[in-house]
């Protein structure tokens, strides 16, 4: 099964904060929001990706902007301190099945969140 971004992004417009926190054995923790995305996308890869620069390189930035952006199969992902700011992070996938399009998840203080649930 395909998932579109307009399709991953309408499943998840309704997650505006989190019930519990939830950690992976590798991963920071995590919001019910970013529970669903790895359920719908099936992107643990990503979630583990994040997951692991953030703490091996970033532990010390409070807030983290990442970002997916995907276009014809390949990926690139970045990390930015804030909106507006220079990155500081890139990654490139020569190939990734993750929905065509940007998606971004945020990690503030060591939780990773969907921007929704800000």
């Amino acid at each position: 099964m395909t998932i579109t971004m307009g399709e991953l992004k309408s499943q998840l417009v309704g997650f505006t904060g989190t019930s519990q926190y939830w950690k992976g054995s590798l991963t920071l923790d995590y919001t019910d929001g970013i529970k669903s995305l790895h359920e719908i996308a099936k992107c643990y890869w990503l979630i583990q990706d994040i997951s692991i620069v953030s703490k091996m390189k970033f532990k010390n930035a409070p807030f983290q902007v990442w970002a997916i952006d995907v276009k014809n199969g390949k990926g690139e992902l970045t990390m930015k301190e804030d909106t507006g700011r220079p990155v500081l992070y890139r990654q490139k996938y020569s190939y990734t099945d993750f929905p065509e399009g940007r998606f971004e998840i945020w990690v503030i203080d060591g939780v990773m969140i969907l921007p929704s649930e800000y």
